[in-house]
């Protein structure tokens, strides 16, 4: 199925452009001209948690941010899995059928390892990466694999996919950024019905189910790319990825990072923060 949604071009002032995956119909858009930075997002987010970011650089690079199946404004195939794994074989067909070469990519919350899983196996094609608020290694503290084991149960599986669970407590909620009642209508207009709905409550599981990937990733992302010229830019007040958890492992996977801390920002700091972000990415690839 195919989402009937016409973002605002008030707030999303793109034009929307189609890829034909093995997957199925995959939207992105691409904007601007100069080296390009790849916008890998995570759940229950879609391209449009980049909008500020890319008018912010797209007189300058060219920005690619894409919607995997399943979010925004891709296709929800049938018989598709919606893990991880699959997930970052779509981006990387993307990439080849682009055909990026020197191009950065940033990957937020399931989109780090998604964006870094393609950017391994086509490393000698990346110049850089842009890690916010994520993970390329298993996912062990206790906090998210508790939160794991009850959104994959029955009741929360239902919650998921009839009452749009986690856009609306997790995104929408008051825990989550602020945003304008039009803003939040672009998040749940993209996951209008139970069907639409099916990619987010997979995501959940996957933070146990992918633990081999994240645990080759683990030893791919610091071989294959540990020597490229790397931004962190984190949300110092995310309870998802937390910062004296995670920023320590990044510390030790790559030998050229810079790290940028954001000290007001929470997990989505690409609405908290954006303007620091767009920023602290000219500063560091200009």
């Amino acid at each position: 199925m195919m989402i009937d949604f016409l973002p605002d071009p008030n707030l999303y002032p793109f034009q929307s452009r189609w890829f034909d995956s093995s997957a199925g119909r995959v939207h992105y858009i691409d904007e601007g001209t100069g080296p390009a930075i790849v916008f890998c997002h995570g759940s229950p987010t879609w391209s449009f948690l980049y909008r500020h970011i890319v008018t912010g650089l797209r007189d300058r690079y060219r920005c690619i941010a894409v919607d995997y199946p399943g979010f925004g404004l891709s296709e929800r195939p049938i018989d598709f899995g919606y893990t991880v794994a699959e997930l970052t074989t779509v981006v990387g067909e993307l990439i080849d059928h682009i055909e990026l070469d020197g191009f950065v990519v940033m990957g937020h919350d399931w989109g780090g390892p998604i964006g870094l899983g393609a950017a391994t196996t086509r490393a000698d094609r990346v110049a850089g990466i842009v890690l916010s608020n994520t993970v390329f290694w298993p996912i062990e503290p206790l906090a998210n694999r508790v939160f794991s084991v009850i959104m994959s149960s029955g009741p929360m599986q239902r919650r998921i996919l009839e009452q749009n669970l986690l856009v609306e407590q997790f995104l929408l909620g008051k825990a989550g950024p602020a945003l304008t009642d039009a803003e939040a209508a672009h998040y749940r207009m993209v996951q209008p019905t139970t069907d639409a709905r099916c990619a987010l409550a997979v995501m959940p599981r996957q933070i146990r189910a992918a633990h081999p990937l994240l645990e080759k990733l683990a030893d791919d992302v610091p071989d294959h790319l540990g020597d490229k010229p790397t931004l962190a830019v984190w949300g110092m007040r995310d309870i998802v990825f937390r910062p004296k958890a995670c920023i320590p492992q990044i510390r030790t996977s790559f030998t050229d990072l810079e790290i940028v801390e954001l000290p007001h920002a929470k997990h989505f700091i690409q609405e908290d923060a954006p303007d620091q972000i767009t920023a602290a990415i000219i500063e560091r690839f200009s």
